[in-house]
């Protein structure tokens, strides 16, 4: 693929995306208003955390990492009865194992919500609830698993637009069942849960039709004999580690936002659902364009048009990634008052949201630069070095968690008074001290630059990426336009401290004309310093 083709695709797919994101944001917003921060939105969103992990290690990670080039060498390298039947077998093998494993969750569940929530009492209302949310919720993974093979077909084929905008349907359905829980059921958290079920059935089923033209629908048969799918087998198993680290970091903030003040989890879940307009639009938009690439660059034994590649997906990561990072952190607590900040919403959910949006955020250009590194090594079918890195991130988020915790009982005043009021049970007093969620974001935003730093590291010394003429403009070109964006916005942050008092449409235009002034420095002085959008096609 061409770099203009590299740049047309990842426009179709982002624009999708947007799509995907803007119908996520209403339905946070409708979570905002019916559900607020409270303990049963908590339950909610461990009980999600397992399913969504699955379709992360699917949609945008494990999986396709290993089936992608897998499928590239089979269309440059075999016929296309080859790739029937690879598809055939690797459908067939796949919800086999999904199905299993589904029925084993569904059955145990009882014994995974303690490890998922350790800090929920077993037997008391919130472990009873997610036990009955988790049996729904979780064949949610079967069929969106089997969504992103499909999807990942489409994609290999250069058909994006509806892979990417299947994700709208769980959004849709998911703001169908807040409002028919809050108009019929009482505000009854368990319809969620069945919003997520029905949604998998939606995102799947919309998918199916697209493949079918191509004539490339599954006709599911058992394959572990087959070499594709031994191959993609072989490749998979270390990248669900690699491919997904900060989902595994996710899961464990998860975990230990269980023992801490009620509403954490929803706080972690509001300021994460934030972060993902940046990684979301244009992170996994780059990630999923540019692996098809470097597959095909790799097997059509093109180092030069591999390194360019990686290249363009750098200089693009930053570009964004850079700015990302400074309008989340400036604008945290406009951002989340604007948007959530009603009803059963209240300041103080909006203050603690912001706080773990401003930790996470400062990570913003590595996970970026993640989704760029990781196709690198797999696009390559180097699965070994991506789990080297994933080991020390996941080390450095533990470490960093209970570090981070342990500084903030020992060392503050209000620390202390939460080992006071817990007798000195220094694990019962993370439940007394609020804003130690924030601390966890801030973890998983150290974890996120080691990944990046390591994996960066590795592949220079493999020697694959040759850097291009031009970087030292382009980073100037970031650094005086980033300040200049900054500039504005503090300016007006200067003139708007306060975002509690005001209604919506107050709110709304401020937030509109403070993301919009420094969307608009940041872009005119890319402009005069002589950057064209034609730059970006190469």
């Amino acid at each position: 693929m061409s770099g203009p083709r590299l740049l047309r695709s990842t426009a179709i797919f982002s624009s999708m995306t947007f799509l995907s994101r803007l119908s996520g944001l209403a339905r946070d917003q409708v979570y905002a208003i019916v559900f607020g921060g409270s303990p049963a939105m908590d339950v909610f969103v461990a009980a999600f955390r397992i399913p969504n992990f699955m379709r992360r290690l699917s949609a945008e990670g494990s999986f396709s990492m290993a089936f992608v080039p897998v499928l590239a060498e089979y269309k440059e390298k075999h016929g296309p009865q080859a790739v029937r039947e690879l598809i055939d077998r690797v459908g067939g093998t796949l919800a086999a194992a999904l199905l299993a494993v589904t029925a084993a969750v569904v059955l145990f569940a009882p014994w995974l919500t303690q490890v998922i929530a350790p800090g929920f009492a077993v037997g008391g209302e919130q472990h009873r609830l997610l036990v009955e949310m988790l049996r729904i919720t979780f064949p949610y993974a079967l069929f969106i698993s089997l969504a992103s093979l499909v999807g990942s077909i489409l994609n290999s084929y250069q058909r994006f637009a509806i892979p990417a905008l299947s994700p709208v349907l769980l959004n849709l359905s998911m703001i169908g069942a807040a409002l028919a829980s809050a108009y019929f059921f009482d505000s009854s958290i368990m319809v969620l849960a069945w919003g997520v079920f029905v949604a998998g059935i939606l995102q799947l089923a919309c998918q199916l039709p697209s493949l079918a033209k191509l004539g490339l629908l599954p006709r599911p048969k058992w394959g572990v004999a087959h070499a594709g799918v031994r191959k993609i087998m072989k490749l998979m198993v270390p990248t669900l580690f690699g491919s997904s680290v900060v989902q595994f970091n996710l899961l464990f903030n998860t975990m230990a936002a269980s023992f801490l003040v009620g509403g954490s989890m929803t706080w972690l879940y509001y300021s994460d659902r934030l972060l993902e307009f940046p990684l979301g639009m244009f992170g996994v938009a780059i990630g999923t364009v540019i692996l098809p690439h470097l597959s095909g660059r790799h097997a059509a034994t093109d180092p030069d048009g591999f390194s360019k590649g990686l290249d363009w997906g750098f200089r693009l990561c930053l570009l964004i990634g850079i700015p990302a990072c400074l309008g989340l952190i400036l604008c945290a607590r406009p951002l989340v008052a604007t948007l959530f900040q009603y009803h059963r919403f209240d300041a103080m959910d909006a203050k603690m949201s912001s706080w773990s949006l401003i930790a996470q955020s400062t990570a913003v250009p590595a996970f970026l630069l993640v989704k760029v590194l990781a196709p690198a090594f797999y696009s390559r079918q180097d699965t070994r070095t991506p789990v080297k890195s994933a080991v020390v991130s996941v080390l450095v988020n533990a470490l960093g968690t209970v570090l981070l915790f342990a500084a903030a009982l020992a060392w503050t005043d209000a620390g202390h008074a939460a080992l006071a009021k817990a007798g000195g049970n220094w694990l019962d007093a993370l439940a007394h001290l609020p804003g130690l969620h924030a601390l966890l974001a801030l973890a998983i935003a150290l974890a996120g630059w080691a990944n990046a730093l390591q994996l960066a590291w590795y592949l220079r010394r493999a020697g694959v990426y040759r850097r291009q003429p031009g970087w030292g403009r382009w980073l100037r070109q970031i650094a005086l336009a980033s300040v200049a964006m900054v500039a504005v916005l503090l300016a007006l942050r200067g003139l708007w401290p306060d975002w509690s008092a005001w209604g919506w449409w107050q709110r709304g235009w401020r937030l509109a004309l403070l993301v919009g002034g420094g969307g608009t420095a940041y872009a005119a002085t890319l402009w005069l310093q002589g950057l064209r959008p034609r730059e970006l096609r190469h």
